[in-house]
């Protein structure tokens, strides 16, 4: 949102003691992300503006007058990579969740809607996160699909990428995941990199596990950042690379505590924090990037640095202007702390208006209104238990394994199980089937695997969240139960569901786009406890297993994933037969 000249003129007027403010936080400690120091001082806010900051304000002329008797005030949080579709819930509601705890703005890459949606769904999330007490910034999609090996439910190519690049909130060309067609000199994927250059705005990376030479080669490139990195060497060399270093901690990919030790002052502006995908237990019980603020400091980081990373230095990667500190002439996004270790917000302002407090917000929240391009998107092709049938063959099979609080997966060589002429799932040897139904209506596909490591005894799990394709996928040891929660699915319009001899244990209808609902934050996490506990009784021993589900046809991040076109080398970019040979 941009500055009026009558807000210019009003900050102006007041920092000059000719008209009085609209605010002044008196006997405050200052969280300086420019000297990273906790300074005492008085702030003058004048409308959405910071005025003025220093000792000589403590007597100026305001409309309202707190005393904070010494209570820490900090920037709001900006949140560097998110997906926001993957919270489940509404721009809207994802707001409600965060806001209370200090975060007042987040750069969102809307490739979960694109997939599904393409142009009109990434539109119908701009005009969904307008007019919030949160700051919602749009890298366009770049990715879509993410490769040749899946099907989406749209395209986006470059033109389709440019003229979404004029929006006024897009201030970066999303994460560019195709590592291996960069790594080959794509034309068309370094295409997009020099389309964001044009506009002069960021393009962004997606580089797990690369280093040495394949890192060199990439950011070659110019692309500017990475939030991938999960351990501490990876880390390392894309910073001394020069790349823009994003440590993440989300629902399933929790990589803040390997990486922390790179949170210090030595690099500059050249470390953000990012949540890129949390569920709504995690937005409830933990929060929101303001977690990865009070985890960084429990694990020993300096705290003014760690609020820097969540702030300014955010700010200044994306070119946010007026954003991540508070300073004269800066947008008044503060929070005002009960204690600067554990980032207890007390009051939070957006654009200068008391937006929270107490973790409760103050303000009303627009509607969310579903369009015709997010609804029923769900379009899956007449089912029968043949059309899952896998053929016995001989050899040992390529099995997906799971691995806890990772989006990385491993790949098992191991003996399949085979009965009346195919392979099927094997319980005992916590051997389940992997399907992945196309579902957007254009083919009919159905990729056929097998994983290990979900624990799972009986039934099935599905959801219509599939990363980043967002096909149908499903984790079964019964096909029968495996077509009853497709079928229940298509009858949702999308969403999750536990299945078990026939009869749906437990579910959580996503109607817009397969993706998200409107309910409230709380009962949708009700709605999850119950999938959960679902799982739990059907034997499933793997932490966040629909969350784990949703990252199996991820065919951008190694080793071995399932699209609807079957399984993908993720190392080597293409197909792979089940069968080891």
């Amino acid at each position: 949102m941009s500055i009026t000249l009558a807000e210019l003129q009003y900050a102006v007027d007041a920092a000059m003691g000719r008209r009085p403010g609209s605010v002044l936080l008196k006997n405050a400690r200052l969280a300086d992300v420019f000297s990273l120091e906790l300074k005492p001082t008085h702030i003058l806010l004048a409308g959405p503006l910071v005025a003025a900051v220093g000792p000589a304000y403590a007597e100026a002329e305001a409309q309202e007058v707190l005393d904070l008797e010494g209570r820490v005030v900090a920037p709001g949080l900006i949140d560097g990579h998110v997906h926001l579709e993957s919270s489940l819930v509404s721009p809207a509601e994802y707001a409600r969740g965060v806001v209370p705890r200090g975060v007042t703005g987040v750069v969102t890459d809307p490739h979960e809607i694109g997939n599904v949606a393409g142009v009109a769904g990434i539109e119908w999330l701009m005009e969904a996160s307008e007019g919030l007490p949160l700051e919602v910034w749009i890298t366009v999609p770049s990715s879509v699909p993410s490769t040749r090996l899946e099907t989406s439910g749209a395209t986006l190519g470059l033109a389709e990428i440019e003229h979404l690049m004029a929006h006024p909130r897009v201030v970066g060309v999303a994460e560019l995941m195709s590592f291996p067609a960069i790594l080959a000199a794509n034309a068309d994927e370094l295409s997009k990199v020099l389309l964001a250059e044009r506009f002069r705005k960021s393009p962004e990376g997606h580089a797990p596990t690369l280093t040495g030479r394949p890192l060199q080669g990439y950011l070659a490139t110019g692309i500017a950042s990475d939030h991938e990195s999960t351990t501490l060497e990876e880390g390392r060399a894309k910073l001394e690379a020069g790349c823009f270093l994003m440590v993440r901690e989300g629902s399933t990919t929790r990589n803040l505590e390997a990486l922390c030790p790179l949170i210090q002052p030595k690099y500059a502006d050249r470390i953000g924090l990012v949540t890129d995908d949390r569920l709504p237990s995690d937005l409830l019980r933990e929060g929101g990037v303001d977690f990865l603020v009070r985890k960084a400091i429990a694990l020993g980081a300096d705290p003014i640095y760690a609020i820097r990373a969540g702030s300014w230095n955010v700010a200044r990667h994306y070119r946010l202007t007026r954003r991540g500190a508070v300073a004269p002439g800066f947008q008044a996004d503060l929070v005002i702390l009960d204690d600067l270790e554990t980032f207890a917000a007390s009051r939070v302002y957006q654009r200068g208006r008391l937006v929270a407090e107490q973790g409760r917000l103050r303000v009303e929240l627009p509607q969310t209104r579903v369009g015709a391009a997010v609804a029923h998107t769900v379009k899956l092709p007449e089912l029968g238990p043949e059309d899952l049938r896998i053929p016995a063959f001989s050899g040992k099979a390529r099995v997906v394994r799971a691995i806890p609080h990772q989006v990385l997966t491993a790949e098992a060589h191991l003996e399949p199980t085979i009965r009346d002429g195919e392979a099927v799932a094997d319980p005992e040897r916590d051997l389940a089937k992997l399907i992945c139904l196309e579902r957007h209506g254009k083919n009919g596909q159905i990729g056929k695997g097998l994983v290990t490591a979900f624990g799972l005894k009986k039934g099935a799990l599905a959801c219509t969240v599939g990363h980043d394709h967002h096909n149908l996928m499903a984790v079964g040891v019964s096909d029968a139960d495996i077509l009853t929660a497709a079928r229940r699915l298509q009858a949702l319009g999308g969403g999750m569901v536990a299945v078990a001899e026939g009869e749906v244990l437990a579910e959580l209808a996503l109607p817009i786009a397969g993706l998200i609902t409107d309910e409230p934050l709380e009962q949708v996490n009700a709605k999850l406890e119950a999938l959960e506990a679902a799982a739990k009784q059907l034997g499933v021993t793997l932490p966040d297993p629909y969350m784990a589900l949703s990252f199996l046809g991820l065919a951008v991040i190694p080793e071995l994933r399932l699209t609807d076109y079957g399984l993908v080398d993720v190392h080597k970019g293409a197909l792979v037969p089940l069968a080891v040979g």
